[in-house]
């Protein structure tokens, strides 16, 4: 069976992107795209060639053996690929952070393992320096956290098991799946309930068992408009909240800053030095260790207490 579109796209740019040298089309079937009939696969290759380039994926053509140009080969310069410097003011810099922390996943650093393993064991020469073109922040360890994604990005109905609280079995689920978001330190899926005809809002954490994937890719539109992280906050339960002291550097953690109760400048910070910032936040206790963690050595947690022993417990475990 050809795999998930998805799946196809991500092995195919992983692929190209670690080639010292263009590799054959020949090859790239053999290792990607194994099931597929001949005819079957120049249209599903050509299709993905295509994808890629409309998302401003450089592939390119060239010849397999420099010394004999009757066989083309593919490969994407990390060099072409990999963005220019970009100059950021610090309020652009900390919006380019928040969305950048979506991109750490276990499942997409699953694939891209499984996808190095399969070249390596082919005997092809790969370039994993090509793989430092983009660093991911933040993980998603619910198992139904893939499948959910997936869904989204293929537009595909799905059912699953949800464990409501209080409840004393599962229920089963039928979702048309609009958008999976992080809100208050959990991740949610938001989609529209084809069994109660309505927006719902589900902990991916509640879900039981496997998320099974329902009819064909593109079965519907989400609506126009749509904001899933608005949704989120206004059908997510409420979590609790803590109130929180942080100390940061003098122009930093702009993201923290924004959000802030109180602002106290110039104060002695970790080192006895000052150059520091303390801060007075209200969080969910949810999620503020890894929102502290996220901003590295220019923001250290001194309260809530329990909070920071998670951030200190953290911290040692890298170190180890």
């Amino acid at each position: 069976m050809p795999a998930p579109k998805s799946e196809r796209l991500l092995n195919l740019l992983i692929m190209l992107l670690v080639q010292r040298r263009p590799i054959a089309k020949e090859r790239i079937r053999e290792l990607l795209y194994p099931d597929s009939r001949a005819d079957a696969f120049e249209k599903m290759f050509e299709r993905d060639k295509d994808e890629l380039r409309s998302l401003g994926v450089p592939v390119e053509v060239a010849a397999v053996d420099p010394l004999f140009e009757d066989e083309v080969g593919y490969r994407i310069p990390p060099e072409a690929f990999a963005l220019p410097d970009v100059e950021l003011t610090p309020e652009e810099a900390a919006v380019v952070g928040i969305a950048s922390r979506v991109w750490q996943h276990a499942t997409m650093a699953q694939a891209t393992t499984d996808a190095v393993r399969k070249l390596s064991a082919a005997g092809i020469d790969v370039d994993l320096d090509a793989l430092e073109i983009a660093r991911p922040l933040l993980t998603a360890e619910e198992p139904a956290f893939e499948k959910c994604w997936v869904a989204v990005c293929e537009r595909n109905a799905i059912e699953f098991d949800y464990q409501r609280p209080g409840a004393d079995t599962p229920m089963r689920r039928r979702v048309q799946p609009w958008g999976v978001v992080r809100y208050a330190g959990r991740w949610y899926l938001v989609g529209h309930d084809a069994d109660r005809e309505a927006e719902r809002v589900f902990r991916l954490s509640r879900v039981q068992g496997e998320v099974r994937l329902v009819g064909p890719p593109g079965a519907y539109d989400v609506p126009p408009e749509t904001d899933v992280r608005a949704i989120a906050r206004r059908m997510a339960p409420p979590t609790p909240t803590t109130t929180a002291v942080v100390l940061v550097r003098e122009d930093t953690g702009h993201g923290l800053r924004r959000s802030a109760e109180r602002v106290e400048v110039g104060v002695a910070g970790p080192d006895d030095r000052t150059g520091w910032d303390r801060l007075v936040l209200v969080r969910p206790t949810q999620g503020l260790a890894d929102e502290v963690l996220s901003h590295g050595p220019d923001a250290v947690l001194v309260e809530p207490a329990e909070v920071r022993e998670q951030v200190v417990a953290r911290l040692a475990e890298v170190v180890r």
